[in-house]
Formats: C-alpha cells, structure tokens, sequence
C-alpha cells in the first residue's frame, strides 16, 4: 500500500472547490477544447502556441499538488487580476489591469543561451509543445507584505533546464522579461533598468516545485500578470517571479538581478520569504492576504503570521541548509 505522509503545506481539502463544481468546470474544458470556433489572427497564434484564445480556457490540464494550509482559501479571480505589481505597465497596483490591452503577447519566441549543449530560439508553441501543462495552487508572498493563494497552469522548469542541457560549468540560471516601451508604459521611465532580469541557483530552477506559467483560474495569463509565460517560485518574494519571458540564459556567475541593482540594501539575490529578516520598509514578521472579505485595495484585513520559505520549508529548506538565511537575504 502506498501511503502519502501529509505535509504542513498540503491543501486541506475543505479549502479545495466543491468536487461537483470542479468536475463540471473539467467538463466544459472537455467540451471546449472540442469546439469549433472562428477564430481571429490572435487566436489562431494562441492556438498554435498550444494555449487558449484570451479569457478561454485550458484544457487537458493535469491536476498537480496544492501547496497550502489550514486557513487558506483560493483567492478571488477578480482580487487576483486586479491587484499587482507590474511596473513595466505601472506603478499602481489597479494600473496594469488598466492598461494590459496595450500589450500584445502573441506571437512570442523563448531564446535560450549560455553555457547549454543545445541553445536555440523557439517559438512559444516549440518551446511548451514538449511539456504536460499541470495546474499547481501556490501562494504568493509580495516583499511589500500582502500575499495570494492563486492557481497556476504551466510546465516543470526542472524539465526545461533538462532539455536544454546545461553544462557543468554553468550554476544559475537568469531569466531576462520583454523589453517594448512602445507597448508597456512603464518601461517608458527610468525607475528601473530595463529590461527586468532575475536569476536563481541551478538547484533551485531544478526544484519540483518552480514552474514557468502559462494560466492562472484554467484560463490563459492576462497580460497584467505575466502573458504569456513568466516564472513561479513560491518559496519566494513575488518580484523573484519574473513576468513575460523572452530570454533563458545559463551562467557560471550569478546574474545581477534588477531591484539588487536598484536598491542592493533592500532586495538580495535569494529573496526567501523569511519571517526573521524584515524588509527596511516592510515587515515580514505578518502578512495581509489579499481578497478576504473583499476588502483587496484598503488596509483592513486581518493580518496572519508570515510562514518561514512562504510554507514550502519542508520542500525547499535542504537548498539553504549551509547559507545563513539573515545575511543572504
């Protein structure tokens, strides 16, 4: 008999949508994916690239683990899609909802270069095309203090490192995001230098639980939160989950991510959640989850204490067993 020992970050099942609903939203995947639409030059792209038109949803989707607690709960879509940080749109959190139907997503291409046996440039469909799509429930933990519980879509970047082959040489993994000011405002202005990069640990971009998203809900990105492919790494502050890939590059050196440039006193290279090490201007002692009681934009809900690696210790604290987690923030 196998028998799965339950994890402190499992979902309970409670917090989980009804089965019936779930089996009926399952349902319709079925059906829509067997439709007959006519679709427009963008959804023909959409298609191609193996995801749905904008707002449709995924189908052959495969469940996957649901990392959560006791006292989580999905957050609303609406709280989801309307609330983020994305400043290549905006500073504003409600702005690049606003302003998302300035950019265009599709068609996109994937480089990836460095120290890799087999370096390429793809088109997005290529470059999923090999890859099981799988929905993951994970938090998000923003440096600023306020926190998500979102269902992705998307692939194993464990699996994409692997297909690339990296060579022994190469220890980290940078990740460059889409540079077209004439389509997102923000990148206009010089609060940041552009275009964004991040970076991790090859031990890290091999971990189970990061993924490159595709969806969030079962439906495609919206373009305010990443279209359409961007990282999650859900032990991680939300600025490590870069939006909007267009570059995968393997290092020998550890890449310079961009709020390190920006302001290297308040945001290091790991970015752990980490309750113990508050942010200058933050603290990460509590945090505030975004769309209880429908009150996402004041600051009116009840506060909860900040689990240490966002609760995913069990599954990520062995990468940092020799670092110290105060001074490599």
């Amino acid at each position: 008999m196998l028998i799965r020992h339950r994890k402190s970050s499992d979902v309970a099942s409670r917090e989980i949508t009804p089965e019936s609903v779930y089996l009926n939203r399952r349902n319709f995947l079925s059906v829509a994916s067997g439709a007959a639409i006519a679709l427009t030059a963008g959804e023909r792209s959409a298609r191609a690239a193996g995801l749905p038109a904008s707002g449709a949803a995924f189908a052959n989707v495969k469940p996957g683990y649901a990392k959560l607690g006791e006292d989580d709960a999905v957050t609303p879509h609406e709280s989801a899609t309307t609330y983020n940080n994305y400043y290549e749109f905006a500073q504003g959190k409600d702005q690049p909802a606003k302003l998302a139907h300035t950019f265009k997503p599709l068609p996109w291409k994937v480089a990836v270069d460095g120290l890799c046996a087999k370096p390429g440039t793809l088109e997005l469909d290529a470059f999923l095309q090999p890859h099981d799509l799988e929905e993951r429930i994970y938090r998000l933990r923003c440096v600023e203090g306020w926190s998500m519980v979102i269902p992705w879509v998307g692939i194993s970047l464990a699996e994409v490192v692997r297909r690339f082959e990296p060579l022994g040489s190469a220890k980290y993994l940078r990740l460059e995001t889409v540079h077209r000011p004439e389509e997102l405002p923000g990148q206009r202005g010089d609060m940041l230098i552009w275009p964004y990069v991040e970076g991790l640990r090859l031990d890290e971009a091999t971990n189970p639980l990061a993924i490159l998203a595709v969806g969030m809900y079962g439906k495609v990105l919206p373009g305010q939160s990443g279209a359409p492919i961007r990282l999650v790494v859900p032990w991680k502050y939300g600025f490590k989950s870069v939006k909007s890939i267009v570059r995968l590059s393997f290092t020998e050196e550890a890449p310079h991510n961009t709020w390190a440039i920006k302001r290297p006193d308040e945001y290091g290279f790991y970015a752990n959640v980490n309750p113990l090490v508050d942010h200058p201007r933050h603290t990460q002692a509590t945090e505030r989850r975004i769309g209880d009681g429908g009150k996402f934009f004041g600051l009116i809900e009840e506060r909860r204490p900040t689990l240490m690696l966002n609760g995913y210790e069990e599954e990520v604290a062995h990468l940092y067993s020799d670092l110290d987690l105060r001074k490599n923030f």
